[in-house]
């Protein structure tokens, strides 16, 4: 891989904010904020078609980051957590509440880990850096869509 190649991985891995040293999966998190704005406004046909090809993207972005970094779902890398809240917020409305509550669910899920949550994260390269949090956006949609259902 070339200077180039390596500089736009660790640019897409990271979106700068994977380097701070407080929090960086949380600022990754907020990445997703405007992303899910956009998205939102374009509708669920285009907001699922992104979403997935971002999830597939970023498995081999996260693979070739890994690689760079020398460490397995290395703290630097963030866009799984910006895939993790963009399957968060999906079907949700576009609503300050629900990104407050979405963005919380999210970052609880994401760092308690629960199984099998914290089983996925073992799996190697790419595929365990994203699927941990594929599945804490599937949680916390699961618990946005009861929100949304019986007190909204």
């Amino acid at each position: 891989m070339d200077k180039l190649q390596k500089k736009l991985v660790k640019f897409f891995a990271s979106f700068f904010v994977g380097y701070s040293p407080v929090a960086p999966g949380t600022l990754g998190t907020l990445i997703g904020i405007p992303l899910y704005f956009i998205l939102s406004l374009k509708g669920p046909k285009i907001y699922i078609i992104f979403t997935t090809l971002f999830i597939i993207l970023g498995i081999e972005i996260s693979s070739l980051a890994e690689t760079i970094f020398d460490e397995h779902d290395s703290p630097k890398i963030i866009i799984d957590e910006i895939a993790g809240f963009l399957i968060t917020m999906l079907f949700i409305p576009l609503n300050i509440k629900f990104i407050f509550f979405g963005f919380t669910l999210f970052r609880i899920f994401d760092i308690w880990k629960p199984f099998p949550i914290s089983y996925l994260q073992k799996f190697p390269g790419g595929t365990g850096i994203m699927a941990d949090d594929i599945l804490a956006g599937i949680y916390s949609n699961f618990i946005l869509q009861i929100i949304n259902h019986f007190l909204y």
